[in-house]
């Protein structure tokens, strides 16, 4: 609030830092002088009163921010992974053609503008003439259409990078500044999926020097990658000639912080001590057991932000074993109380889920809640509906002699602690219906081997995007594994989702409505919880943004000294 002084010709302004005898001495006369102005304002109220505001602190370049990651990633190139934690890390290296502020406008970054044709079928882009990458090659129209045709190319298996592309006709260089995106049919979430690291632009003299991409990424960002060393980390140093950020940026020019240090702590425990001693400046994952704690800290903050997007949820295999038949896919949600096993595995730190998508996407519809949720009796009578009407002496069902039982098949390194927790309760409630579900962890070879081959009954996952069509990865047939995220392997809505890519804006509305209804009630999917970005920090880490990927931007931060 703003303080309020005496209106007196003795006022004398803040101390500059320059004042003779010190900051602190000058300082102190300050404080001196505003606390005697409260007496006088309490004691002579009738007094003339001007408002005067304490000036913000100023952002200081200067420092090494360190962060703790909870979980790994295998490969730092945005372009052919989908993880989460690559696109935290190579935010601060990659830039992107669009940026995207909180409140979902689209902002200039490595495009100064665009023009977009009525149908979106056509995106045209006039690019900055000031970038380079950092190895010194310049920025322009052709640097953007080679990393997308690497992109769109089969050999680089960009499954998910491909999919925010869309179905891309033609990418044609006009000239060295400018580049044309073509699509024989409307698609309209482009902006959105270019604003993404994912679509982030590289150096194209790099990738074609690079017979791997896995461990090292070069691109135009206010940081450059100096190492990435799976299971241990990253580390990025700032690009002093950086001046080109996003408009949605605080600033401009080069970033405050010197560096940053990404350190691989997947013990809970280990990431909390290290922020708690000052070791760490920042964890991601904030322990559930320890998030009020760490709020109560008065030297800690804990941001938390939403992921827009699929909500965390056990997708259910339609082609194969049990969950063919819809009666037993609908069975098993109805068994599974996802409000107590989300308390049990998170003590209230994150939200359970009522829908596939989270509410803060683009069309959620909260209708779609009322339409499931945990009912056993329900659950026992499609059981018994379906002819599994027997138990065994452990209490499973069978039928024809065989167990009711499903494997929920999930890389060991890619899953914390609570997410185990998780499905430990799953597997406790599915069981008074009748359900052996048996957890199986293994590693992340085996892993995709299980996905490609179609050899598991459960996956579990979550995908950020505010744009809905979003679904499209996780339910459209052209991505069932291994071609990308369509665990369920369902097919029937392949025709609304393609429709909705270039429908109006009530079209698709009322498009992913039907959607979001049918994965609920066709049961292709259980929600579990409302995927949320815990970072837990120092309270002299100042400046940090958020992506409306949830994910947080370092370009701005700084150390309050």
């Amino acid at each position: 609030m703003p303080i309020l002084v005496p209106n007196t010709e003795n006022f004398v302004a803040a101390p500059s830092r320059t004042q003779p005898g010190g900051w602190l001495a000058a300082a102190s006369r300050y404080t001196k002088l505003l606390l005697l102005s409260l007496v006088l304002v309490n004691a002579h109220g009738a007094l003339a009163q001007t408002t005067v505001s304490v000036p913000a602190a100023q952002p200081l370049s200067g420092g090494t921010l360190s962060v703790g990651l909870g979980t790994d990633t295998a490969i730092i190139d945005p372009s052919i992974t989908g993880s989460s934690i690559t696109a935290v890390i190579t935010r601060n290296i990659v830039d992107s053609l669009v940026g995207q502020a909180e409140d979902n406008s689209f902002t200039p970054w490595l495009a100064e503008r665009w023009e977009i044709n009525g149908d979106h079928t056509q995106y045209t882009f006039h690019l900055r003439k000031d970038v380079t990458f950092s190895d010194g090659t310049p920025f322009d129209a052709e640097a953007v259409k080679y990393n997308f045709d690497r992109i769109l190319d089969p050999k680089t298996t960009s499954a998910y990078a491909k999919s925010l592309l869309g179905p891309v006709e033609s990418i044609v260089v006009s000239d060295p500044d400018t580049v044309v995106i073509r699509y024989s049919k409307s698609f309209s979430p482009l902006l959105q999926g270019l604003s993404l690291p994912y679509l982030g632009i590289q150096s194209p003299t790099y990738l074609k020097n690079t017979p791997s991409t896995t461990n090292t990424v070069v691109g135009s960002g206010p940081f450059i990658l100096d190492s990435f060393v799976k299971g241990s980390g990253s580390t990025l140093s700032k690009r002093q000639d950086y001046n080109w950020g996003p408009g949605y940026a605080a600033h401009k020019g080069a970033a405050y912080l010197d560096s940053i240090v990404f350190k691989l702590l997947p013990e809970a425990s280990v990431r909390l001590g290290a922020l708690n001693s000052g070791q760490l400046d920042a964890i991601d994952n904030v322990p559930p057991a320890n998030y009020r704690s760490v709020q109560a800290n008065d030297k800690l903050q804990v941001v938390t932000r939403e992921n827009p997007g699929v909500n965390t949820a056990f997708f259910l295999n339609t082609s194969r074993g049990p969950f063919e038949d819809v009666k037993l896919r609908q069975a098993f949600q109805s068994a599974v109380d996802v409000k107590s096993a989300v308390q049990a595995a998170y003590f209230g730190s994150l939200k359970p889920a009522d829908n596939i998508f989270g509410p803060s996407t683009l069309y959620y519809d909260p209708a779609v809640a009322s339409l499931w949720g945990y009912d056993v009796e329900k659950a026992n009578r499609l059981l018994d509906e379906a002819g599994w009407k027997v138990r065994d002496t452990d209490g499973y069902r069978t039928k024809d002699g065989k167990r009711l039982t499903v494997r929920y098949v999930y890389d060991s390194a890619d899953k914390s602690a609570e997410e185990i927790t998780l499905a430990q309760a799953v597997q406790f409630q599915v069981k008074q219906a009748g359900f052996d579900l048996q957890l199986v962890p293994v590693d992340d070879g085996s892993y995709t081997a299980a996905l490609e081959s179609n050899d598991y009954d459960i996956n579990s996952f979550w995908y950020v995007r505010a744009e809905p069509d979003i679904l499209r990865t996780v339910f459209h047939s052209i991505y069932a594994p291994p071609a990308g995220a369509n665990s369920s392997r369902t097919k029937s809505l392949d025709d609304l989702l393609t429709r909705a890519v270039g429908a109006s804006d009530e079209e698709r509305r009322e498009l992913y409505a039907k959607a979001q209804k049918e994965i609920i009630t066709e049961a292709y999917a259980v929600p579990l919880y409302v995927a949320a970005y815990q970072l837990g920090a120092s309270k002299k880490l100042q400046g940090i943004s958020w992506a409306t990927n949830a994910k947080p931007n370092f370009y701005d931060a700084w150390f309050e000294r």
